[in-house]
C-alpha cells in the first residue's frame, strides 16, 4: 500500500527537500507541497492523505491549529515539524491531535521510518521532544492541585502488569526497553500496549503519556528516568 502525503512549510527549500526525500521511497508518494497552514487543511480535505507533516510555524493558519482541524475532519495523521527542541508549542501540538513531532534537522531515514510508523497507527517523538514534553507537563502539574480521584480511579480497569506498562510508557520508554524492565518479549510488551491503549480510550504512545500524569500514576516532579 502506498502512503500518501502532504507536505507543508512555508519555506521552499526545506519544504521541497522533505518531498523529494519520501517521493523517492517506493512506498510514498507525495500528493502535495503547500506553504501554510490553510492550504494544507485545504489539501488534506481534497487529497485525502495519510500523513501530513506541518510546521508549527506558519503564515495564515499555523501548523497547531492545522493539526486541529485536520485530526477533528479526517483520518490523516499529522507529524508536526520544528526548528528547536524547546519548542513552546510542543504540549499544545500533542493535545491538538499530533501523532508524531521531529526536529527539523532530522536525518532522512528517521523522516522516512516516522511517516511509516505513523502511517501504520503508531507515535512517534524524537527523544529530545519527548523529554521536553514530560518536563512540561511535570511543570504544570506542580502547580495544579491534587489528582482528584475520579481521574485515578481511570486505571482500575488495568491489569498490575499493564499498571507497569503504562508507567514505562509515561517515562517515554520504547518497546525494546519496557521489555528488558519487566524481563519480558517485545511481542509480550506490544500487546500490553495494545490493552493499555484500548482500555483507556488512547489514540497513540503519546496520549498514553498524558494519562500516566494526568492519573497520578506518575508524579509531578519525578525525573523521567526513576
Amino acid at each position: 500500500m502506498t502512503i500518501r502525503v502532504v507536505v507543508a512549510d512555508d519555506q521552499e527549500l526545506v519544504r521541497s527537500g522533505f518531498a523529494l526525500i519520501l517521493d523517492v521511497q517506493k512506498d510514498i508518494e507525495v500528493v502535495a507541497e503547500v506553504g501554510d497552514g490553510a492550504a494544507a487543511v485545504a489539501a488534506v480535505r481534497e487529497l485525502a492523505p495519510d500523513v501530513a507533516l506541518l510546521d508549527i510555524r506558519m503564515p495564515e493558519l499555523d501548523g497547531i491549529e492545522a493539526c486541529r482541524r485536520i485530526s477533528a475532519e479526517s483520518a490523516c495523521r499529522t507529524v508536526m515539524l520544528t526548528t528547536f527542541d524547546a519548542d513552546e508549542y510542543v504540549y499544545e501540538a500533542l493535545h491538538a491531535g499530533a501523532s508524531g513531532f521531529l526536529l527539523k534537522d532530522v536525518r532522512r531515514d528517521d523522516l522516512v521510518h516516522a511517516v511509516r510508523v505513523v502511517a501504520a497507527g503508531e507515535s512517534l517523538l524524537a527523544p529530545s521532544v519527548a523529554r521536553r514534553l514530560i518536563e512540561e507537563y511535570t511543570a504544570a502539574t506542580a502547580r495544579q492541585p491534587a489528582v482528584p480521584p475520579a481521574a485515578a480511579d481511570r486505571l482500575e480497569v488495568l491489569t498490575a502488569r499493564e499498571r507497569e506498562t503504562l508507567l514505562h510508557l509515561g517515562r517515554g520508554l520504547s518497546n525494546a526497553e519496557i521489555a528488558a524492565a519487566l524481563v519480558v518479549s517485545e511481542h509480550t510488551v506490544k500487546s500490553h500496549v495494545g490493552n493499555v491503549l484500548a482500555k483507556l480510550g488512547l489514540r497513540d504512545r503519546i496520549q498514553a503519556v498524558i494519562c500516566a500524569y494526568e492519573t497520578g500514576l506518575i508524579a509531578a516532579g519525578t525525573p523521567s528516568g526513576e
